[in-house]
């Protein structure tokens, strides 16, 4: 079922269906995304934002796999520009007195250092930008980045505005190949957003997925789900999400996890379980 673990975006890129995220792993980046990695994830999210993300030592990661011959090209590599407002001011990967635009080039640079490669499969812009005309000053840096060869897509993370989702869209000219938001009841889901996403070819990228959802991990109909497939309730709600054509960050550190993460592929539910388990998300 190897085609299941893939799909193609918008933008013509390869995108694996679970994703691993590097947020927080500190010192430990390195060692987790190597597991990983070994584990079978192919994807690799990152940031060029050292409140956050140890970026320099998924390029270190990057490196020993390719000793373990496993080469970058193989891999989906994705990483974010984050703005001055995002960042811790002491470590700022960039000239925060410069233009916003230029802060894009710079940052991104930084990122392509930090990786070791020249390009990198898909480039997020980590929040939105206020007002709109700056926003899409920034977009322009990026579209810029992608049309030399320096990322393969664009994408936007953090909104929940589907508004300032649509006008994004409407101007561009390279247009969102992604969104990845965190996966939350507060913000409905983000059903709406979700749906318009997919009637524009817009792949929806979670994250907090397991974090923010104890309740419907608990709840009857995933753990029935379990007993009857001999999943655990984690595996039942990414598979529901992958079925639904959204890609999970995943950011485990236990290699167990991983490896039963990555098994959810082995199994499929049906369209009525589907439905069942979507009116869980449609209850926020």
């Amino acid at each position: 079922m190897e085609d299941q673990k893939w799909l193609t975006t918008a933008a013509g890129v390869k995108m694996p269906r679970l994703i691993y995220g590097t947020a927080w792993k500190k010192e430990r980046t390195a060692d987790l995304v190597v597991k990983a990695v070994q584990s079978g994830f192919k994807g690799i999210d990152t940031a060029g934002q050292p409140k956050h993300y140890d970026e320099p030592l998924v390029g270190v990661a990057l490196y020993r796999l390719k000793d373990l011959g496993i080469e970058r090209e193989t891999l989906f590599l994705q990483t974010k520009f984050t703005p001055l407002s995002g960042q811790d001011p002491n470590q700022v990967p960039y000239d925060k007195n410069s233009p916003m635009e230029s802060q894009v080039v710079q940052s991104f640079e930084t990122s392509r250092k930090n990786l070791q490669t020249q390009y990198v499969d898909s480039l997020i812009l980590h929040s939105p930008v206020a007002p709109h005309a700056l926003m899409m000053k920034v977009w322009g840096a990026m579209e810029t980045i992608q049309k030399t060869g320096g990322a393969l897509q664009l994408g936007i993370s953090n909104c929940y505005n589907i508004e300032v989702m649509r006008q994004l869209y409407a101007d561009a000219n390279v247009k969102p190949a992604v969104v990845q938001n965190r996966f939350y009841q507060e913000t409905a889901y983000d059903k709406d957003l979700r749906h318009w996403c997919s009637n524009h070819g817009v792949i929806y990228q979670s994250f907090w997925t397991l974090t923010a959802n104890p309740h419907i991990l608990a709840s009857n109909t995933v753990r029935t789900l379990a007993q009857k497939y001999k999943k655990t309730e984690a595996q039942i709600f990414f598979r529901c999400l992958s079925q639904s054509g959204i890609v999970p960050l995943i950011g485990t550190s236990s290699e167990q996890h991983m490896r039963e993460d990555l098994s959810i592929f082995d199994f499929a539910l049906s369209s009525e379980e589907l439905k069942n388990l979507s009116l869980l998300l449609n209850q926020g």
